[in-house]
């Protein structure tokens, strides 16, 4: 009888265990500024991404009705998204559940920016300050070049040892290194499947939350390519494309061909002159077709407002073009629509646009 009970006992764990989901949580910037609490979720079922959502999601959804989708893809298409956490983390506080390449990261994300902001000073702006209101110091240009060459240095040798990897593997007939393909374009719909596959499981926490006829695909840099690796997608709705233009290059497999096969409307958000992506975004606007299209240019650079409490101005610009996209906010749209409006906010701004 013992034996049984134990028996049922280790079942009925093994059953739990199952059904449970969330792995780990953490909150980034108490939650966000928006009506909704946010929060950071491992999930043990996807193990490749992480999910921005809001807290108490079941209540939220009874709210305001089932939530809108962003997948998004890392600059660098790194396997972790602590640089974004900040505009994820706050996009998700207004009532979206963004899942994003990389596992949980617990890594000091606004150490990680001090480091990258300080090599990478944008000089069309006066003042760098991080989210805890530190103010960036810029290095020396001996010390911007020391690191620049340091930096190309260990491109260089990190693209002859996966050319060589590559390379070897097809002399072989075997499919790329792990290393080489640590992240790629289809991971944004893989993520996008596994969102699916739980809106429709009565036992996940995302059953019937989820709102799949409104999903944007977003990234940041490299991130841009692999969105537009998918952007073909009939699911994804619109583009969200950060410091990223595709241009002449080919990465990630994704050349301009990609943009013959847009369907959806597409947001630019560019660092100016500054931003190393500026070139090939300005191709990029030039080459599309028939979608609308909207391309603003700061003067933040590369790097944008990411590090920044609740991500910034560029947080404010991403939430105005989703509400106006997915929300049916048409006030919104003056943001992207009217120069003078855009002007009386962000006066540096610039923006043009076709095909409205």
């Amino acid at each position: 009888m013992k034996r049984i009970f134990m028996a049922a006992m280790l079942v009925a764990a093994s059953m739990m265990l199952a059904n449970a989901q969330t792995a780990r949580k953490q909150v980034v910037e108490n939650g966000g500024t928006g009506p909704y609490k946010a929060e950071v979720v491992e999930d043990v079922s996807s193990p490749k991404f992480t999910t921005y959502r809001p807290q108490n999601l079941k209540s939220v959804v009874a709210q305001t009705g089932k939530l809108p989708i962003i997948v998004y893809a890392n600059g660098g298409c790194a396997n972790n998204n602590v640089e974004m956490r900040f505009l994820l983390s706050e996009v998700a506080s207004h009532g979206y559940v963004a899942i994003a390449i990389g596992p949980y990261d617990e890594e000091d994300v606004v150490a990680k920016w001090k480091d990258v902001l300080s090599f990478s000073y944008p000089e069309t702006k006066a003042k760098v300050v991080l989210a805890n209101g530190e103010v960036i110091e810029p290095k020396s240009p001996e010390e911007v070049k020391a690191y620049q060459e340091q930096m190309r240095a260990q491109i260089e040798k990190m693209m002859k040892e996966q050319a060589e990897a590559r390379a070897k593997a097809a002399k072989k007939g075997q499919p790329l290194p792990a290393a080489i393909q640590e992240t790629y374009p289809k991971m944004l719909l893989e993520a996008l499947d596994w969102l699916t596959d739980q809106n429709a499981d009565p036992k996940s926490e995302y059953y019937h939350c989820l709102d799949l006829d409104h999903v944007a695909a977003m990234g940041q840099s490299c991130g841009g390519a692999q969105v537009l690796g998918v952007s073909h997608d009939p699911r994804i709705k619109t583009c969200v494309m950060l410091n990223t233009g595709i241009g002449d290059m080919e990465m990630q497999g994704v050349t301009q061909e990609a943009l013959n096969s847009l369907h959806q409307p597409m947001f630019y958000l560019i660092g100016g002159p500054a931003d190393v992506a500026f070139p090939n975004a300005q191709k990029d606007f030039d080459r599309i077709k028939d979608v609308p299209v909207v391309m603003m240019n700061t003067l933040d650079g590369h790097s944008g407002t990411y590090y920044e409490k609740s991500g910034g101005s560029y947080c404010v610009a991403v939430l105005k073009w989703l509400d106006w996209q997915f929300k049916g906010d048409v006030s919104k749209a003056a943001f992207f629509l009217d120069d003078d409006y855009l002007k009386y906010q962000y006066p540096d701004w610039k923006v043009v646009r076709k095909n409205f």
